[in-house]
């Protein structure tokens, strides 16, 4: 062991990769959650999960960065839309439509190549974009209506670092990439 600088350098980071949502879809998700979600904790930071990663070398952030700077701007523009509320065992969530294909196409290449460098594990069920709104110990069976957030794009990608505490995780922003997405809100949404 040479230094304690050089084993911290390497050190495991519970990591994801996500979609960033527009800042008047996050306000509107605090506001629709403050009025209907109860039973848990309401999530106040949003995002969509392309992919989790779990406990990963810091050093290896470099190749998992490059692969979502070239997926992210390789994809077409696309948009989401709320479709249902839906709760497992510990969350709930607002599974979004991705009507184009083109999320599902992302966070496919993403996994793809994310495996091929070793650092992902495919999950056997297929991916369901959403955004985990509410956590909760015991089920809460809510039925509340959408939020009122339209189709919208989101803002970009990004790798975060998951840092788990006993009210919850927190996340801190690695890197941030941009979609070849021209306008976050689309017509009619």
């Amino acid at each position: 062991m040479t230094s304690r600088a050089t084993v911290e350098g390497d050190d495991r980071i519970r990591l994801f990769l996500a979609l960033e949502l527009p800042e008047d879809v996050t306000t509107e998700l605090v506001r629709w959650g403050k009025q209907h979600l109860t039973g848990g904790r309401a999530v106040e930071r949003f995002h969509v999960t392309l992919a989790f990663l779990g406990a990963q070398r810091r050093s290896g952030l470099r190749a998992i960065a490059d692969v979502l700077r070239g997926e992210s701007s390789a994809t077409e523009p696309f948009v989401l839309e709320p479709v249902r509320y839906r709760e497992t065992r510990s969350v709930g969530m607002v599974v979004l439509a991705d009507p184009s294909g083109r999320a599902t196409s992302l966070a496919g290449r993403i996994h793809a190549r994310l495996q091929k460098i070793g650092v992902y594990e495919p999950e056997r069920r297929p991916w369901l974009p959403h955004v985990t709104v509410l956590r909760f110990r015991e089920r809460p069976r809510l039925d509340p209506p959408l939020p009122e957030i339209g189709s919208f794009a989101p803002s970009g990608t990004a790798a975060l670092l998951s840092r788990l505490h006993p009210s919850g995780a927190s996340y801190e922003l690695l890197e941030s990439c941009r979609l070849a997405v021209s306008t976050n809100r689309m017509p009619g949404g």
